[in-house]
């Protein structure tokens, strides 16, 4: 078997390292055939299309394509010519006029001639059926004043353009697998900010070579889901019946009713009577409901038993107030002091006897 130090050792990748630029000398006899690409773009994007169009031909024109713009019929087309070498170099003016007909600008769509950078056209609108949500969802991708496109744009070193129903991105690959997360998580409602947590994290930890064999799982914080609207069942729940693959049995006619009960061989005149008796007892029943509502209103309500009130705490209570306004006169001793001597007493005696 192949020795897993050796493998470990090619799958990094040495820093610093850039794959070798494709040339003339890798492709001496050009392309057999010719390839074209062609793209619509809106009314409105028209006016810098026209401005900017003599860049995008000389841009392209370095790599040997040719590239034409109808205005009549508002579309972007790409040639391979014969002087063309790099196939890939079609792909990459395909995806330029793509990126200048989604509103990016040309001086970030050129990029995409570069052989190290490649771009993503993110399509949201599908995502969300609810347009209130959607323009809601989409804002909170930009953030106030663009801080959380910009912040997404920092972290993964791609240039991030929010347009309508798309999302182009354009930078490294590992950077538009990042922002392909984010945008996809944000229309599913997670919160952008968690994922650049997340990124920022990421960075940190990438600068360390120690933990870059290691897995940052224990690193990365876990949010928790928290679904706090709860979905309001419904009153009346529909209790599923079990699965039966044979059919319901057909009801029952009336025939068959009468001849399960025997009434089916009974006499016209003997069936009629049971009627009209069965009709009675029915009318009985509803008058003597009727009767009962109709009573109900002359029922008296049952009145509440009255309490007697006890008058004797009251008699104490009058005393008691007697007897402290009597001791309470000028010059006379409270309840609590001594009782006064007996001459004293003695004296009141004889004058209330005069």
């Amino acid at each position: 078997g192949i020795n897993p130090i050796i493998t470990s050792e090619l799958l990094t990748v040495p820093d610093g390292w850039k794959e070798p630029s494709f040339t003339r000398e890798d492709n001496l006899h050009g392309l057999l055939e010719e390839s074209s690409f062609a793209t619509l773009f809106p009314k409105y994007r028209e006016a810098y299309l026209k401005e900017c169009w003599p860049l995008v031909e000389k841009a392209l024109a370095d790599v040997h394509i040719k590239a034409t713009m109808d205005l009549i019929e508002g579309s972007m087309t790409v040639h391979t010519t014969r002087k063309t070498f790099d196939p890939y170099a079609i792909i990459r003016a395909r995806d330029l006029i793509k990126l200048l007909a989604r509103s990016v600008p040309f001086e970030q769509a050129v990029r995409i001639l570069q052989d190290d950078i490649a771009c993503d056209i993110i399509k949201i609108g599908t995502l969300v059926r609810n347009k209130e949500r959607f323009v809601k969802r989409r804002q909170r991708l930009i953030g106030p004043k663009g801080s959380t496109l910009k912040a997404l744009e920092l972290l993964t070193n791609c240039y991030v353009m929010v347009q309508g129903n798309t999302v182009s991105a354009l930078g490294s690959f590992s950077g538009l697998k990042e922002v392909r997360k984010v945008v996809m998580d944000t229309m599913k409602n997670i919160h952008p900010i968690y994922n650049i947590k997340t990124l920022m994290i990421k960075r940190e930890l990438a600068k360390d070579p120690e933990l870059r064999a290691q897995n940052w799982e224990r690193f990365l914080p876990k949010f928790r889901r928290k679904n706090l609207a709860k979905r309001r069942e419904p009153k009346k729940k529909a209790v599923k019946k079990e699965y039966t693959p044979f059919p319901p049995s057909q009801p029952e006619s009336k025939v068959d009713q009468e001849l399960a009960t025997g009434e089916f061989f009974l006499r016209e005149s003997v069936k009629k009577r049971k009627k009209m008796e069965a009709i009675k007892v029915k009318q009985a029943e509803v008058l003597s409901k009727k009767k009962e509502e109709r009573n109900k209103h002359f029922i008296p309500p049952k009145e509440k038993p009255l309490m007697k009130k006890s008058t004797e705490g009251k008699d104490e209570t009058i005393k008691m107030k007697v007897k402290r306004a009597k001791t309470k006169k000028l010059g006379a001793l409270p309840v609590s002091a001594a009782p006064p001597s007996s001459s004293s007493s003695s004296k009141n005696k004889r004058k209330n006897k005069g």
